[in-house]
């Protein structure tokens, strides 16, 4: 299979192709502002946000973008209601202030990429009638919080209701309900966008590059790192007057890099999801289960023509490729049928993942679930740590920490920050373009295509073949040939987990366009 270059074509000439050789070569033997450590939300979050403040900018990470944490969420753009809820009974200013923030931040994340979030109307059911004007007041307070940022009102709803919403809830043992608005995106899409972004504003990126050693000057301040390609092998030596480690649950790991003496922090646990081939959700909208019999939330979630269940939230080990445990699987099956009158069996399993989530805790601590997930800034011996927060707050953790980086790093000459209006690749382009050539396309695939890659959906097909990849899929032949040429990805499992999504989404699609994959790759 060769592979079809749509630089060459006129439409495509405005968007570079990202050819990782020459970023290999500037990243060879590089001197930079800035050397971020980690592809993640919020690895991406503080190139951005280093790139908007005029500075020069170099990105790695040990695996893909995004491989991570940052594709393995809920997929949930939320203000954070529990965390109100904890402000409330604890009469705690700190949460209730971060409820604000993510809500502000929320709308940005909407504004930045309509293609790949959007609102969604979640539904909290309710068995017992004093939880109904509990709940209502609490989502009421999350209004008065939005503010100008509100995306819909809070309001009761009826069993009747209900059950036009998910046609399994077992509406028997319920009272009623409350819905109210949050936001939902494709994680590892938006991440992707993100780096995308920052390679058309100057930045020097490499995926699958792993740091053998940080360099340090003579007083023993990290100056720099030394890493290698793991696809070419190829040595790379970048210079920083700043690096900044966004490893996530890896966070330590680097640290102690720094600094063999630096305490400890971070705790990991693992969320899993269950990924439904039944569609219990028709209408779009999301069902939020408030407490499991154990204390947990769980969510019923529609996302991208699958049904989301999940999460769990277990004390974990670091790995690079977490799983679901089969006990896990069975939790999720068991508590969501505990809610539902037509149950769902393992057979209507399309796809399972897990990620890890990374904790900043006292190590002493023996439950996951009361640590907090707020972001901190820690500085080893000149290496800057961004850690802990959620997606919902990237752009704001990223400024945060390069605030610090700027105040305490000699000879940056940085600018403030210009994040607040961002516009990501596919919202801000050609979108008549777009349009255009998707209204010759089947409606599946058009709606697909546009949900993934919003105004440049007509440059990935100019990029190959519009044919389908799979049978009754929208998944088509070109968009291979884009995510090698235009979106950095070099392996099969690149494409499939955070290119396409199709192998968090299906995992039979996932091996029928595994073997089309693979000769490309090996052609490229």
């Amino acid at each position: 299979m060769s592979v079809p270059n749509p630089a060459a074509s006129h439409q495509a000439a405005t968007v570079q192709p990202w050819n990782r050789d020459d970023h290999l070569d500037r990243l060879a033997e590089a001197e930079v502002d800035v050397l971020v450590i980690g592809g993640g939300a919020s690895g991406a979050g503080v190139a951005l946000d280093a790139l908007s403040r005029g500075l020069t900018t170099a990105l790695v990470d040990r695996q893909d973008f995004m491989a991570g944490t940052s594709s393995r969420s809920t997929k949930l753009i939320h203000g954070g209601v529990r965390y109100l809820e904890q402000a409330f009974k604890g009469l705690d200013y700190g949460k209730y202030q971060l409820v604000r923030e993510a809500l502000a931040e929320r709308k940005r994340m909407l504004a930045m990429a309509p293609h790949l979030a959007w609102p969604l109307t979640l539904i909290t059911p309710v068995k017992s009638l004093i939880g109904l004007p509990y709940y209502r007041f609490g989502l009421g307070l999350y209004d008065v919080l939005s503010g100008s940022q509100r995306l819909g009102k809070s309001r009761i709803e009826s069993t009747a209701e209900m059950k036009r919403a998910c046609p399994s809830l077992d509406i028997k043992p319920l009272k009623g309900g409350v819905s109210y608005m949050d936001g939902q995106f494709d994680d590892a899409r938006f991440g992707v966008a993100m780096v995308r972004s920052a390679v058309e504003q100057g930045a020097a990126v490499a995926n699958h590059v792993d740091v053998n050693e940080l360099l340090k000057h003579d007083d023993g301040t990290v100056a720099g790192a030394r890493c290698t390609d793991l696809i070419s092998q190829r040595t790379l030596t970048i210079r920083a007057k700043a690096v900044v480690n966004c490893t996530g649950p890896w966070t330590d790991t680097l640290r102690l890099q720094a600094d063999p003496n630096a305490k400890p922090l971070m705790t990991v646990s693992s969320g899993i999801h269950v990924v439904l081939n039944k569609t219990l959700l028709p209408d779009g909208r999301g069902i939020l289960i408030p407490e499991t019999d154990d204390g947990r939330v769980l969510f019923l979630l529609p996302w991208l023509g699958k049904t989301l269940v999940g999460t769990t939230d277990d004390p974990a080990e670091l790995s690079d490729r977490p799983e679901a445990s089969q006990s896990e699987i069975d939790y999720i099956i068991k508590h969501i049928n505990e809610w539902l009158d037509e149950p769902v069996s393992h057979s209507d399993i399309s796809a399972t993942f897990s990620g890890l989530r990374p904790l900043v805790s006292d190590p002493d601590e023996s439950s996951t679930s009361g640590l907090t997930r707020d972001h901190v800034v820690l500085q080893d011996k000149g290496l800057f740590s961004l850690t802990g927060g959620k997606w919902t707050t990237w752009r704001r953790m990223a400024e945060d920490c390069m605030d610090i980086v700027v105040k305490q790093t000699r000879g940056l000459n940085a600018k403030a920050c210009q994040t607040y209006d961002l516009r990501l690749p596919g919202a801000n382009g050609d979108a008549a373009a777009a349009e255009s050539a998707l209204k010759d396309q089947p409606e599946d695939i058009a709606d697909y295509l546009w949900q993934a890659y919003g105004d440049r959906a007509h440059l990935v097909l100019a990029a190959g073949s519009p044919e389908r990849l799979v049978s009754g899929a929208p998944y088509i032949e070109a968009e291979l040939a884009w995510a090698m040429l235009f979106e950095g990805a070099c392996k099969a499992d690149d494409v499939l987990n955070r290119r396409l999504r199709v192998g968090m989404l299906d995992q039979q699609a996932k091996e029928q366009i595994e073997a089309r994959l693979q000769q490309l790759v090996n052609a490229a």
